[in-house]
């Protein structure tokens, strides 16, 4: 059985090219194609997918349809995997995206659906309850200027900081210690302080270690539009 999806982008001609690429993925079936809120519900109530994509902002309101659907779905079809399809890299999105959970959701950029190995990569990482973040999301503001007023970060050491945003950009234990010349168990000790000062106890490492980024990147982006 190969990995059923659900689009929903209120945008034709998007929907129709993500179509395209996924048809040359022989293990992913689309079972539906919508343009707003009321029809990507029913499709999903129908089809049972095992993925939706979605626009964020989609008809009837265009705020943040996609977002609001994916955390309503932990309730109604909890099994269901959600990628979030953004035009800009505002963490904020991502963040509310993964604000009940980081299992089977992600978070890609549109100017990335090119990457066919990257989409595909993605939906079956969802598909099997992982978490997946664009890398382009991470690249392009893990260089911005910290900004930690109001910030859960400004209760983390200068040390700390520097581990998270290696954190950020995806390392091991094993290579952060490299890159800072720290003991791996430094920086375990580190990284244990970091997700309790973000207060992340509660979940899993891989989870922790997606939200500790995310509210990384959140308080070190450049301002930029909102919009999808």
């Amino acid at each position: 059985m190969g990995i059923k999806v659900v689009i929903a982008d209120d945008n034709l001609i998007a929907r129709e090219g993500i179509e395209r690429i996924l048809a040359l993925a022989p293990e992913v079936e689309v079972v539906a194609s919508v343009g707003d809120l009321d029809e990507l519900t029913a499709a999903v109530d129908r089809e049972r997918p095992d993925v939706v994509l979605t626009d964020i902002r989609m008809p009837p309101s265009h705020s943040d349809e996609g977002i609001r659907f994916a955390n309503r779905l932990r309730d109604t079809h909890p099994g269901i995997g959600v990628i979030a399809l953004s035009q800009y890299d505002d963490p904020r999105f991502a963040l509310a995206l993964i604000e009940l959970g980081a299992d089977g959701r992600g978070y890609l950029l549109k100017d990335r659906l090119h990457d066919r190995a990257q989409l595909y990569g993605a939906i079956e990482a969802v598909a099997q309850g992982d978490a997946v973040i664009d890398p382009k999301l991470v690249d392009a503001l893990v260089r911005g200027k910290a900004r930690l007023t109001d910030s859960p970060l400004a209760e983390l050491t200068p040390r700390e900081r520097d581990v998270l945003a290696e954190i950020a950009k995806g390392k091991s234990n094993a290579a952060i210690a490299g890159t800072l010349v720290l003991t791996k168990r430094a920086v375990e000790k580190h990284i244990n302080a970091i997700f309790y000062k973000l207060d992340l106890g509660a979940d899993d490492d891989v989870h922790k270690r997606v939200k500790a980024t995310l509210l990384f990147l959140s308080a070190t982006q450049e301002p930029v539009a909102r919009g999808d």
